[in-house]
This record gives structure tokens, C-alpha cells and sequence, in this order.
């Protein structure tokens, strides 16, 4: 990977463009929402919390007083909210320039989604491919149209466990975590080929922060992360501020084609400038991905319309 250089003051004016985020609320999302909104975009926070989304937007628009921000409501782990807030959004927009599928829960205890879904792989990877194929006529219409998709260096070594999606033949909250964000990284990539097979002009790009500190430590609680473990990311890592960069790389880089890896260039990913990595094409195995695809349709009830246009 290529030392880089970049930084928020070479994003382009993004007046005119609507821009939706999950899990904008806090940490890397708000961060990316943030800057997004300082820079004229017309900002969708899709959040879980009203309340925390509603302080969100009331700090960015305390610093920025022009920020054009909306709440909505939106719960990853329940795919009837995912329907719901497709519908409304369906209703009340006509095009969506960006989408950014950012939220996630991180090394919980075990529990489930609403609909039995173990949460990590049900909120992280089920819950945004069910939102990604409701939203994806609107992306296809809009011309120029993106999807970043939020992964991890947790990916690193990580297996898909087919054979015991939802834990229930043992658990193990790391390994988990790690399945989820690499289902992530293999859909984005997934998709992006699709994308590109049907002749879309919408991309898709993942990314991952490095290891930085945010409250997707909190273990799934929606509480603040402790003290002691912002510390020791903290030390290993970098904070929320920088973690977002490859976020708004993926987000808003006019030179990207769909399909590529971005991360911190720093030591081992850890930190640093957002740049271009090949290590997705290392980590991404076609196979397992058009399995992934199956059985995340098979279990959200989603089918992809790539022809929608």
C-alpha cells in the first residue's frame, strides 16, 4: 500500500447530493456525517437511538448551522424496521446519491435479533444487505450513485460458519465478530461485481477504519465504551476523527471505480491516511461469496433487482 497523503480539505462540494448513513449517531458514522454536512450534503442519519441521533444532529448543526441533517428511525436487527424504513424513505425521496452502511455491533454476549438471527452476522452483514436491496431501485436511478460498505481488519483469518449461523452450536463473540465484517467485505465486493455485470453506473467500495477508538466497543449496549478499553484502543489505534477518513475516501474519491479496499496506510493498517489496498483481492474468495449471497437472500427474503433502472 502507497503512502498517502489525504485528507478532508480535497472532498469535493457536495451540495446537491443525499447522503444516507446508519449508525451516524456516534463514533466513525458521525464523524463521516460530520464532515459530509459541512460540506453542503443533504445528510440521512439512520439510527437505532432517535434521541442520540437527534443530540447528533444538534452538535453538527451547533458547528455548522447550514447543515441540512434528518433523523430517521432504524433498527438492523429487525427486519420489519428495515421494511418500514425503506418504505417511508421510498416515499419521501426520489434519489439517494450515497449510501453508506456503517453500523454495527461489536463482541456482544450472545443474543439474538429479532428474527433469530445471531446479532452480530444478523445486524452487521443480514441487516444491511436486507436495507442495501430495498434501497437499491432509488440508488440505481440516481445517476452516479455509490454504496460503502464498512468492514474491518477483523477480517483478517476470519471463516464463514455455515453450519452454525446462529451460534447456536457454540458461540464465541470474537469469531463472530470477525464472520460478520468479513461477510461484509465479501459482499461489497460481491455486490460491486454485480453492480457492474448488470451495467449499473452505481459502485460499491469497502473500507475499514483501522482499529480506533469508538462506542462499537460498548459490546452492543448502545452505553458509552469504558474508560480502560477507549484507552487501550487508543494507544493501539486512532481516534473516531481519523478512523472515519477511509469512510469519507470510499465515500467521496471521484477516481474510485467500485471495487476497491481502502484502509489506513499506516503499520499494518492499524492507523494512518486512507489509501487503496490490495488486500481485499487477497482476502475475497468468489465462492464463499455467491454462498454468502444465496443464503443471505434465503434468510432476509430479499432478492436483488439489478435491472430496476
Amino acid at each position: 500500500m502507497e503512502k498517502s497523503n489525504w485528507t478532508t480539505g480535497q472532498i469535493e462540494n457536495l451540495e446537491y447530493k443525499r447522503v444516507l448513513i446508519t449508525g451516524g449517531a456516534s463514533g466513525i458514522g458521525y464523524e463521516a456525517a460530520r464532515v459530509m454536512a459541512s460540506k453542503g450534503a443533504e445528510v440521512i442519519l439512520a439510527v437505532r437511538n432517535m434521541e442520540k441521533g437527534q443530540k447528533a444532529s444538534d452538535k453538527i448543526k451547533s458547528e455548522f448551522p447550514s447543515a441540512n441533517i434528518c433523523i430517521m428511525n432504524l433498527d438492523l436487527g429487525d427486519l420489519k424496521s428495515i421494511r418500514d424504513f425503506a418504505e417511508k424513505f421510498h416515499k419521501q425521496y426520489t434519489c439517494l446519491d450515497l449510501l453508506i452502511n456503517n453500523a454495527g455491533v461489536m463482541i456482544p454476549p450472545y443474543k439474538h435479533t429479532k428474527d433469530g438471527f445471531e446479532l452480530q452476522f444478523g445486524t452487521n452483514h443480514l441487516g444491511h444487505f436486507a436495507l442495501t436491496g430495498r434501497l437499491l431501485p432509488l440508488l440505481l436511478s440516481t445517476k452516479n450513485s455509490r454504496i460503502v460498505v464498512v468492514s474491518s481488519i477483523a477480517s483478517r483469518g476470519a471463516n464463514i460458519y455455515f453450519d452454525n449461523l446462529d451460534g447456536s452450536k457454540g458461540y464465541n463473540p470474537w469469531k463472530f465478530y470477525r464472520q460478520s465484517k468479513f461477510s461484509n467485505l465479501l459482499f461489497g465486493i460481491e455486490l460491486n461485481k454485480r453492480l457492474k455485470d448488470s451495467g449499473a453506473n452505481t459502485i460499491c467500495i469497502v473500507c475499514h477504519p483501522g482499529v480506533s477508538a469508538t462506542n462499537l466497543m460498548s459490546r452492543g449496549s448502545g452505553k458509552e465504551s469504558g474508560k480502560i478499553m477507549k484507552f487501550l484502543f487508543g494507544l493501539a489505534g486512532q481516534p473516531a476523527q481519523m478512523g472515519a477518513l477511509p469512510t469519507l475516501f470510499a465515500a467521496t474519491n471521484t477516481e474510485l471505480k467500485g471495487g476497491e479496499y481502502i484502509g489506513p496506510d499506516g503499520r499494518s493498517n492499524h492507523k494512518g491516511n486512507p489509501a487503496i489496498s490490495s488486500e481485499g483481492d487477497k482476502l475475497f474468495n468468489a465462492a464463499l461469496a455467491k454462498k454468502l449471497w444465496d443464503v443471505s437472500e434465503n434468510l432476509t427474503g430479499i432478492t436483488y433487482n439489478f435491472k430496476n433502472l
